[in-house]
């Protein structure tokens, strides 16, 4: 089992935004700004769909990988951390998640 986990891509994704677009795909990504890492990563989600429904297991890990990755590059565009992200989570779990989705109405 890997040890490898998303705050270590998330590193890795900051790190990257310090190279040149011509050496680092994360660099090139964020150059093209906001709308286009929204637009990848939209398609990375169509993608995983489509593997969870007509693919094996591995396909399925491999497009998964894709959209983390690719939902990583849009938060670091707009500023927000795993960690934002897991305080939204914590809140969350403290109820049902039918109660939590009925009180967003």
């Amino acid at each position: 089992m890997s040890t490898f986990t998303l705050h270590d891509l998330e590193r890795t994704v900051r790190e990257r935004t310090h190279a040149s677009g011509e050496t680092s795909y994360t660099r090139s990504l964020l150059d093209k700004g906001i709308a286009h890492c929204a637009k990848k990563l939209n398609e990375e989600a169509f993608e995983t769909a489509l593997a969870a429904v007509q693919e094996d297991k591995e396909r399925v890990a491999s497009e998964a990988a894709d959209l983390l990755y690719h939902l990583l590059v849009v938060l670091e565009a707009r500023g927000v951390t795993l960690a934002d992200v897991e305080a939204v989570l914590a809140q969350r779990t403290a109820q049902s998640g039918l109660q939590e989705k009925a009180a967003r109405r």
